[in-house]
């Protein structure tokens, strides 16, 4: 059961580092506020299925069309705000939100809320169930970043990240595209709130907190931003890493600190990213091995 548990909070963050990669790996836009988006969707679901009673299932999409919708919000801000201002104002939206959670009685203020247990089809999640559930929210999201990669979107956003002036200049709706992606990475970021919640069955604003924020981006860029793999590997790595080190708990953000430093300073491309150290020897690595098959076999 432990291991399952750890496996489903392994999962979710998986979700949130994929889904806060294509904001700042796929178009290059900063975000220093990601779990606001990761708790609008967490109470939204938390109140449309304890207050209104909501089925779980419909209560999933439309955490992640609210979330979605704030994020199109920040998406427009973006537009007038670039870099470090941008960030800021990222900080900003997760201290604003975590406020109104904190504060307002309809969210349960300081004393948070319970959430009831997830039903589908008539039958309670296990916890068997939420990993299950996470697995399958996971691949549809690979797949539907594989296509994205591959798309007109995807190279239009790639571009944009490398040059907005280049981009500007050969026809790219640079504004349309900032706002598209805000969307998409913070409604995946408000569906995997949603399944957080459930699994949590109780939810405060403390859970949403900046230290989230910093989690959620430290897996994307340890991995390898501005791939799918990377986000996944950092998720892995620094999900398991407060497990294995349980004893240093207290001093979590100061090794993810670290580590962020560490990354950027000798591999900015993150551990698997397209020119990272330790992926660019792993394709040497399979190119040998293929190469050498392929003579053996015409041999």
């Amino acid at each position: 059961m432990y291991e399952v548990v750890v496996a489903v909070n392994i999962g979710i963050f998986t979700i949130l580092a994929l889904s806060v990669n294509i904001i700042t790996g796929y178009i290059g836009q900063p975000t220093l506020g990601h779990a606001a988006f990761f708790g609008i969707g967490a109470y939204t679901s938390a109140i449309l299925t304890g207050k209104y009673g909501v089925p779980f299932l419909l209560s999933l999409p439309l955490s992640g069309l609210t979330a979605g919708f704030i994020g199109a919000l920040l998406g427009l801000a973006s537009l007038r705000v670039r870099d470090d201002f941008l960030a800021i104002t990222t900080i900003g939206t997760n201290f604003v939100v975590v406020a109104i959670f904190q504060y307002v009685p309809f969210f349960g203020a300081s004393l948070g809320l319970s959430v009831p247990s997830a039903y589908i089809f008539g039958m309670k999640i296990t916890y068997l169930g939420y990993l299950f559930l996470v697995i399958f929210l996971i691949i549809s999201i690979i797949l539907f970043l594989r296509k994205l990669e591959k798309s007109w979107f995807g190279l239009a956003m790639g571009g944009i990240r490398n040059n907005e002036g280049a981009a500007e200049s050969i026809g790219i709706d640079i504004k349309k595209f900032k706002v598209v992606a805000f969307i998409l990475g913070t409604a995946i970021a408000g569906i995997a709130g949603c399944v957080y919640a459930h699994y949590m069955t109780f939810i405060s604003s403390v859970d949403f907190a900046f230290v989230t924020s910093i989690t959620i981006l430290s897996m994307a860029m340890v991995g390898g931003s501005g791939t799918i793999r990377g986000p996944i590997m950092g998720a892995i790595v620094l999900g398991l890493a407060p497990e294995v080190f349980r004893f240093a708990m207290d001093y979590r953000m100061l090794i993810y600190g670290a580590l962020l430093v560490f990354t950027m300073r000798f591999q900015p491309e993150g551990l698997l990213g397209e020119r990272s150290f330790l992926w660019t020897n792993v394709n040497k690595l399979f190119k040998k091995t293929y190469s050498k098959k392929e003579i053996e076999s015409g041999m």
